[in-house]
């Protein structure tokens, strides 16, 4: 029996890079290497404790002077004791840009994530505590929102 790939004409191509003719020969059925293609996880992967590599740097200005860092509320907890809270930040950052889906923070327990921080850690959460954000937390925000709006109205129209 011949196999039906080998009843595909072979197509005769100029390859961009060299300029010259090549000859393209397929093995098996255009569609079945689709398909064996498709196998596994599409997902790219992500690198585990990549912000541990940016702890300890700080952002400059334009004169070298050090930028005052940001101070995280009470709510966000490291995940462990040696994660810096401008790693956390760069961490809940990173989540809120990246992910598409709810971010909540690491959902195994505190003393789970202390023993061993590499065996329950979810890549795709901060390297934070879980979170919970109630009714309470939004009505303040919004509050600070309004707030801070009303002096950029009020700075806009001195100007």
């Amino acid at each position: 029996m011949r196999n039906d790939a080998a009843l595909v004409l072979p197509i005769r191509q100029t390859a961009s890079i060299f300029k010259q003719p090549v000859t393209v020969v397929k093995t098996q059925p255009s569609s079945k290497v689709k398909a064996d293609m498709k196998h596994g996880s599409q997902d790219k992967p992500k690198q585990l404790f990549w912000e541990k590599r940016l702890q300890g740097l700080q952002a400059l200005d334009a004169q070298t002077s050090v930028l005052r860092n940001v101070d995280l509320p009470a709510t966000l907890k490291a995940v462990e004791p040696n994660v810096e809270d401008q790693t956390v930040l760069q961490s809940v950052a990173t989540a809120l840009h990246v992910f598409p889906g709810p971010i909540t923070g690491q959902t195994e327990a505190r003393h789970y994530l202390e023993k061993n921080p590499g065996v329950f850690l979810n890549p795709s959460q901060p390297l934070v505590i879980s979170v919970q954000i109630e009714n309470e937390d939004i009505a303040r925000q919004e509050e600070r929102v309004g707030l801070v709006r009303h002096q950029l109205e009020k700075a806009l129209r001195e100007l």
